[in-house]
């Protein structure tokens, strides 16, 4: 809803921030409790996650913390049971949890690949279904908003594990925005990009995040470039999680910086039909000068966070 001064408000509303004790999810978990919204706050860190409580609880909000590692089906309901036992209800699930272990393909262990996709995707997935449950049990709809990346749109180097994760949320939204539709349920991938620790690991960008941790500005051109700091995010997640996104759903929109996206969805860029099918000879001259200029470089591809 919109207040008489035409600003979007979140009163009454009840939201569950996973993975908020800290950077990103903090900055969402302060600026939905800043919009009206209580707000259950999760981390595996006790201190950070009470710390994020106690900092919207000084500026008027109400908020709980529940430490869990998400991923779990336990994890999913606990959090959505906390939310309805102290504020009676939930409207909105974040799922922004994450976790980074980065390797090159022939580095990656079997456990460094599980804990990010358990993480990430198994979390996203539990935690959207126990918040859709719940919903459908309130009736009048709720909000799904879940976190991908640049990473999971066009891929990252040393990120197997991050990029797979990160693509397969943006294709759940798609599919629960159909699923969910009937129930009044929207769900949206959001694509942020920040200043995060995550950032402050990329060789180019080092010196930009030391300068942003001290309290400097993001020089403006990244800015416009879409590169800021996590509260530059947080309206994103406010205005999805309002009435005013009641009829925005099946999208990935990224906000970094000054910039604003819409990401699209993969299309074909190229077809030929041939009668009769195709042999490996004829596939091989199809891919050369036929669709010159069309193939994918992998060589621009890349992702920030």
């Amino acid at each position: 809803m919109a207040g008489d001064d035409g600003k979007i408000t979140l009163d009454g509303k009840v939201a569950v921030v996973t993975g908020s004790g800290r950077g990103l999810g903090q900055a969402y978990a302060e600026a939905l409790a800043a919009a009206g919204a209580a707000v259950i706050v999760n981390d595996i860190d006790a201190d950070v996650a009470g710390a994020t409580v106690e900092r919207i609880r000084s500026a008027g909000g109400q908020a709980a913390s529940v430490v869990v590692p998400v991923g779990p089906t336990a994890a999913a309901d606990e959090l959505v049971a906390k939310a309805v036992e102290e504020f009676g209800r939930l409207d909105i699930m974040v799922t922004n949890a994450g976790v980074l272990r980065d390797k090159t393909l022939k580095n990656m262990s079997d456990e460094d690949f599980d804990l990010v996709v358990e993480t990430h995707l198994r979390g996203t997935f539990t935690c959207g279904r126990a918040a859709a449950a719940q919903f459908r049990e309130q009736g009048g709809g709720g909000r799904l908003i879940l976190v991908g990346s640049p990473a999971g749109q066009r891929g990252n180097f040393g990120q197997t594990n991050y990029s797979a994760v990160k693509a397969g949320i943006v294709a759940i939204s798609w599919v629960w925005a159909m699923e969910l539709a009937r129930d009044e349920i929207t769900v949206n991938a959001l694509v942020p990009v920040a200043m995060t620790r995550m950032v402050a690991t990329i060789p180019r960008l080092r010196e930009v995040a030391e300068a942003a941790e001290r309290g400097e500005p993001v020089p403006e051109d990244m800015r416009q470039g879409g590169l800021g700091m996590a509260v530059d995010v947080a309206p994103l997640v406010v205005f999805l999680a309002s009435d005013a996104a009641a009829g925005i759903t099946g999208q990935a929109i990224g906000l970094g910086g000054d910039k604003l996206a819409l990401w699209s969805r993969p299309e074909e860029t190229s077809t030929l039909v041939r009668s009769g099918g195709w042999d490996a000879e004829a596939i091989a001259g199809a891919l050369g000068p036929t669709f010159d200029g069309t193939l994918h470089d992998p060589a621009k591809a890349g992702g920030t966070a």
